[in-house]
């Protein structure tokens, strides 16, 4: 399966959630609540994946989590604010090349129509 199918599968998951909940609600919920409904759909994925980060070729004893890794090609990451920080698709990106993937997905469930809360950062995407 291509990033793009993958991505328009977990958007449809994503907004069944949202359909059901609604807003308002803390990023640890939807996070658990996407977990449920992705493995009801079938789609593989890896929650809290932790990630180790090299530097020039030494691996750093420190490590960064992904929220979820889905099929092993796209990077979610899960929020529930306001306003997205402008930090936030920046870091999207770096963890994209640190982790050698093309897609990620920020979905910040906080808005009333989850398609104002989904943003595609791209990392060298092939098509």
């Amino acid at each position: 399966m291509l990033e793009n199918e993958i991505s328009g599968n977990i958007i449809g998951a994503a907004i069944e959630v949202h359909r059901i909940l609604g807003p308002g609600l803390l990023e640890s919920v939807y996070e658990e609540a996407l977990y449920h409904e992705l493995h009801f759909r079938g789609i593989k994925f890896v929650r809290q994946q932790s990630t180790p980060i090299y530097y020039e070729g030494i691996k750093l004893g420190t490590k960064f989590r992904l929220d979820l890794l889905v099929e092993d090609k796209v990077i979610v990451e899960l929020k529930a604010k306001e306003v997205l920080a402008t930090i936030d698709k920046p870091q999207l990106l770096t963890y994209l090349r640190l982790c050698e993937k093309h897609l990620g997905l920020i979905i910040n469930f906080h808005v009333e129509l989850l398609r104002d809360g989904i943003y595609r950062v791209v990392n060298k995407l092939r098509e």
